[in-house]
């Protein structure tokens, strides 16, 4: 047998294989441009759908006096901040943008939007002892209802959408973050749910102090992660 033709033939054949199980997949130059205007569409979706929950959730909070309603809409207008920020960084992607382009307007940016969620979640927590303490229980509110149903079924299938766009481009951590941001969305729904149906058996106020204090926590949460400057972080989303 000739090891000058077997030699380079077993090489060829041994690098062929390793890239068959390669963890993520190895996008072409087309399927990465489409697969980045997927993201681009999806983060320009969660900013048109914010805008409207946080103003729906904020009309209904204040109609019925819900603190947790008018808590979960402020915190959707300042996610629509962060959202704006993914989708200026995709479009520069786009454009051919170098890596770190505006990155100090960027970091200005993400300050502001963490000291808004500390405010936030100031005022929940005041807000919250000041309605436990008059013993005052919120009128039903419909909207508010609806809108939090609505936020339980898109939250998860733009999530699932965001997961499985980050990982075909081979696990892109700024798309993959901004499905965990989605997902805190998530669950900051499902807790102000628990709330409202809460009071709704019980008719205590003081569940919707709790909801908001719950929101509060995931407020402070994401205002340590703004603060840090960093769109991008480490995610192991399933």
């Amino acid at each position: 047998m000739d090891l000058h033709v077997f030699w380079p033939q077993l090489c060829d054949e041994g690098i062929q294989l390793l890239r068959s199980h390669e963890p993520s997949l190895n996008c072409n130059g087309v399927e990465t441009r489409q697969l980045t205007r997927t993201a681009l569409g999806l983060a320009l979706f969660t900013i048109c759908y914010n805008v409207a929950e946080g103003g729906l959730s904020v009309w209904s909070g204040r109609s019925a006096g819900l603190e947790v309603m008018i808590g979960f809409g402020l915190d959707s207008f300042i996610e629509s901040l962060v959202a704006i920020l993914v989708a200026l960084r995709l479009a520069g992607r786009l454009r051919g943008e170098p890596e770190g382009v505006g990155e100090r307007k960027e970091l200005i940016t993400l300050r502001a939007v963490a000291v808004s969620f500390v405010v936030l979640a100031v005022y929940l927590v005041v807000e919250g002892f000041a309605g436990i303490i008059s013993g005052e229980t919120p009128e039903r509110s419909w909207l508010g209802i609806a809108v939090l149903i609505a936020s339980a079924v898109v939250m998860p299938v733009l999530w699932w959408a965001k997961v499985r766009v980050g990982k075909a481009l081979g696990g892109d951590q700024l798309i993959l973050s901004d499905a965990g941001e989605t997902k805190i969305c998530l669950m900051m729904t499902a807790a102000a749910l628990i709330g409202i149906a809460l009071l709704e058996l019980t008719g205590w106020g003081g569940f919707d102090a709790l909801a908001s204090f719950v929101i509060a926590c995931f407020a402070l949460g994401e205002a340590k992660e703004a603060w840090e400057g960093e769109l991008e972080e480490s995610c192991s989303c399933p």
